[in-house]
């Protein structure tokens, strides 16, 4: 009976964490989405979802299947998701709808074109995808490929307006399911311990027993002496400790889920929350996890002179006095890295030594300029009662507007450039905006982009402005990348 009530307590306490799992998996294959069909709108489970739907998922709503991307409620043509629930990254990730099917008049023209999609077979890598949009009732048949920033995973969610995609994995198939290992049962040290005392006291248990029966010389039925024994002595064995910590850890999960300290906790299993207060190391892979992932400018270098955060001031007067004398002013296409074609040829003649607010210009717009960075505007309700987007009315407000990137220090870059005068107001596939510190919007075409990757360590844009014509290329990078394609100077090691 003691034995029973012992493992009667244990597969409670595992019953109740198998009816949370199933509570919580269900709750999410009964969200609600709408699906377009040629009749319209209909409401389906996110269970019944199959391939080939074409279903609609709104702002802050969850991605239910891996999708192609088809069409958005943004001008831009593109939108962000959120992917901290698939790879753990905090920073938004831009998505860019195929071009064929965004360019379309009205929503309802999806279902007036035939089209077919190639897509790879399902797969575990989530940041590579190769496929192709073909439509077929065109003459000739018009082909675009499909990559990464064509997709939407499933366990995304949808961070900036509404989007059409069109199913392409479900189930078993679809990444996020692909990389979700077996659950495993799991054994805390405190319960390992437990099961080593447990069978040393047993161990000692017998002995003690053949030793009582020992001292009475093995005469009569000894054997029936030495199972009295073994049970005068199994009050040695503390069947009511794991018990005891069985109920201890239904406390322990409650008591973190409640405590103000650490709101919106979630204690997935109730089988190992004391091993919290057993951890001496903690290993992370990721920049954020264990801090705060704030980047700050701290200090822009220029030739022999260097501005700290306390004369950044200085920085501001020189951006106001270079936009104040005109905007057709050249700025002179200086890069970040060192590196701007002309569109006119350089003559031999003697080096014109710039001025210091020149550089201090020339250096403010270069990091305005190179970077994948968005500025995204709150939506405000319109005139019928629908979103509409402050980037799309131009008007570039101050108070609503945001930076987004897969990178926190491009978004600090950003920032800081704001701080002394030289905003990013818009930024779409093809163009760019800054406005100056008079209000002025300087309007860029972007021409190229060269990506950042893990092998080259820098990244470049080459952009045209639209008002002089004046195509300039920028370079940022690491130091060590860098350092072989800028000018040497004696303060480049330091």
């Amino acid at each position: 009976a003691p034995l029973g009530f012992v493992m009667a307590v244990t597969m409670v306490r595992e019953a109740v964490d198998e009816v949370r799992r199933f509570q919580r998996d269900k709750e999410m294959n009964s969200q609600l989405y709408s699906k377009l069909t040629v009749r319209g709108k209909v409401q389906v489970k996110s269970s019944d979802i199959q391939v080939g739907d074409l279903v609609i998922v709104e702002k802050n709503q969850r991605i239910p299947a891996d999708m192609i991307f088809l069409r958005t409620s943004e001008k831009t043509g593109a939108c962000f998701i959120r992917t901290d629930q698939l790879d753990g990254e905090t920073d938004w990730k831009l998505k860019v709808a195929v071009g064929c099917t965004q360019r379309l008049p009205a929503v309802g023209d999806l279902f007036s074109i035939s089209a077919h999609i190639y897509a790879q077979k399902p797969q575990l890598d989530i940041h590579s995808f190769e496929g192709n949009f073909t439509r077929d009732d065109c003459d000739p048949q018009i082909h675009e490929s499909l990559s990464i920033e064509n997709t939407l995973w499933a366990s995304t969610v949808v961070a900036s307006g509404t989007v059409i995609g069109v199913v392409i994995y479900t189930g078993k198939e679809t990444r996020s399911v692909l990389n979700t290992s077996f659950a495993q049962n799991k054994v805390g040290l405190l319960d390992l311990e437990l099961n080593r005392l447990t069978k040393a006291l047993f161990l000692a248990q017998v002995v003690l027993s053949v030793v009582m029966v020992a001292l009475q010389g093995f005469v009569g039925p000894w054997f029936r002496n030495l199972f009295r024994f073994v049970v005068l002595f199994s009050y040695i064995i503390p069947i009511s400790l794991r018990v005891n910590l069985d109920m201890g850890k239904s406390a322990y999960g409650w008591m973190i889920m409640k405590d103000e300290n650490i709101p919106g906790t979630v204690v997935r299993t109730s089988t190992i929350p004391e091993e919290l207060g057993r951890l001496v190391y903690l290993l992370t892979d990721k920049t954020g996890t264990l801090t705060q992932n704030e980047m700050i400018f701290k200090r822009l270098h220029l030739g022999t002179v260097s501005y700290g955060t306390d004369t950044m001031d200085e920085i501001q007067s020189h951006i106001i006095q270079s936009y104040a004398q005109g905007p057709s002013q050249p700025s002179g296409g200086a890069a970040a890295g060192g590196a701007t074609p002309s569109r006119k040829p350089q003559t031999s003649g003697p080096k014109i030594r710039k001025s210091v607010s020149s550089r201090i210009h020339e250096a403010v717009k270069a990091i305005a300029l190179c970077h994948n960075v968005t500025p995204v505007y709150e939506s405000h309700p319109g005139v019928n009662g629908e979103t509409e987007s402050a980037e799309a009315d131009q008007d570039f407000s101050d108070d609503n507007r945001t930076y987004q990137a897969s990178s926190p220090d491009e978004v600090a870059l950003v920032r800081w450039t704001e701080s002394v005068g030289l905003t990013l107001v818009n930024r779409d596939l093809t163009s760019l905006q800054l406005k100056t510190p008079s209000g002025q919007i300087l309007s860029f075409h972007i021409l190229q982009i060269f990506p950042f990757t893990s092998e080259s360590k820098r990244m470049g844009i080459i952009v045209r402005e639209e008002s002089t014509g004046e195509i300039s290329f920028y370079m940022k990078g690491a130091d060590v990348a860098m350092a072989t394609i800028v000018q040497y100077n004696d303060w480049l090691e330091e």
